[in-house]
């Protein structure tokens, strides 16, 4: 039995896996090209999803499970996946601590207005007629009430906020104070100081925030997306902006990554743009390899207890 793994090289975590295993050959490279014969002789392949095409899964003859060490699959050739019958597995769930951290950072930085402080502190300027707010008692409604989500609601209710879910079917989310279903999505975004979007990259989710759900939201809200770009209409968002119809936006992800040069995001001092790393720890190798470890005891074990069994159908 061989994995291969082209997710960058830790020797640590690379020896310690394979001295949990060692009747299992393990082969690890820094990048999918350097792949060679082993394309024939793999039957487990660890990856970020982004190095792979169908002709290669075409290739891989001997492969049975895909482990994707991180949570979107967008990018997997999935038909060529179904049609070979492979399994694939995610690293869902791994995110939700940096990821709720970096939208309390993107947070307090807004209530508190962090930013002004460091360009008055270049300027030299002691100024403190600055308007702060609290978050205790603002409203937060998180879409996508998953791990990510419920991890940052159980942030927002340390800082006394009032978090309100929303997912799929509206089914109860103990960390929540109230969970709706996406159909009520509207009916609730005028209670909402701060949204935020932890929506995946599926048909059912593209441009869940279009014009009219930007309307809807307070002059005063903060939209944040760390979720995927596909789900917000970006056009809508700038003039909503523009317009005044939400006070800010924080944005992780976008429609087109890089984002280009020429996007009105840039100018906008309304939007506030990251590179699409809210989910990047110094932790995150090693939560994702202990994932794959627990699945791999299943599979060497034949048995059917996957952790993060995706639905290819349904892409999550």
């Amino acid at each position: 039995m061989q994995v291969v793994a082209t997710v960058g090289r830790n020797e640590a975590l690379e020896k310690r896996i394979q001295s949990q295993f060692p009747t299992v050959q393990f082969t690890f490279l820094k990048k999918m090209k350097e792949i060679g014969e082993n394309r024939y002789t793999a039957e487990i392949l660890v990856t970020y999803g982004e190095d792979l095409d169908e002709k290669l899964i075409n290739e891989m003859k001997n492969l049975r499970w895909i482990m994707v060490m991180s949570a979107g699959i967008e990018k997997l050739p999935l038909d060529a996946i179904k049609k070979n019958h492979i399994i694939v597995t995610n690293a869902r769930g791994i995110h939700k601590i940096p990821m709720a951290e970096f939208v309390f950072g993107y947070i307090l930085q807004y209530a508190k207005q962090l930013p002004l402080f460091k360009k008055q502190q270049s300027e030299k300027v002691w100024n403190r007629k600055v308007h702060l707010q609290e978050i205790y008692g603002k409203t937060m409604l998180v879409v996508g009430a998953g791990a990510i989500g419920s991890q940052i609601s159980r942030y927002g209710k340390t800082f006394g906020m009032h978090t309100i879910g929303i997912n799929r079917s509206g089914k109860e989310n103990p960390d929540f104070d109230a969970t709706y279903s996406l159909e009520q999505l509207n009916h609730i975004l005028p209670e909402a100081d701060y949204v935020i979007s932890v929506l995946p990259n599926t048909v059912s989710t593209n441009k869940i925030f279009s014009r009219q759900q930007f309307f809807k939201m307070k002059k005063e809200a903060v939209f944040i997306n760390i979720g995927r770009g596909n789900a917000v209409d970006e056009h809508a968002l700038m003039e909503a902006l523009d317009e005044g119809q939400l006070a800010h936006a924080f944005l992780d992800v976008f429609e087109k990554e890089p984002l280009p040069a020429d996007h009105p995001f840039w100018k906008s001092d309304k939007v506030t743009i990251t590179p699409h790393l809210s989910a990047i720890s110094d932790m995150y190798l090693p939560r994702a390899y202990e994932i794959f470890v627990k699945n791999l005891w299943n599979y060497v074990n034949k048995e059917n207890n996957w952790i993060n069994l995706v639905d290819l159908n349904r892409g999550y």
